[in-house]
């Protein structure tokens, strides 16, 4: 064990790392600022993509909303034509049925 130690010091000249490993640490503090430098870009690069795609995503959303409640509208809009037809048509029924209606009403809310 002492001769290995004695030739690591001979290796070196015993005055400080040699110049090769002082090149490889300067190679690896390079190397490790590149990849900083990329981890920094690739970060980034994903929080614009997932943003970019979120906005897309409500943009998709809004969209299906405005169109469902397009068709509300036109279903609404179709009922109302179809009681106000059926008003028209039967109006002595009509009456006799917001009548019930209303006493329903009345009863439940009395309790």
């Amino acid at each position: 064990m002492a001769a290995a130690a004695g030739r690591s010091s001979k290796s070196t000249g015993g005055t400080g790392p040699s110049p090769d490993l002082e090149a490889d640490i300067r190679q690896l503090r390079e190397d490790i600022a590149k990849l900083a430098e990329q981890l920094a870009a690739t970060k980034d690069h994903s929080y614009s993509a997932a943003r970019r795609a979120a906005a897309e995503g409500v943009e998709q959303l809004r969209t299906q909303g405005e169109a469902a409640i397009e068709g509300l509208r036109a279903n609404a809009s179709d009922v109302q034509e179809q009681v106000i037809a059926t008003v028209r048509e039967k109006p002595v029924t009509s009456l006799a049925i917001a009548a019930g209606v209303g006493f329903l009403f009345a009863l439940l809310s009395r309790r």
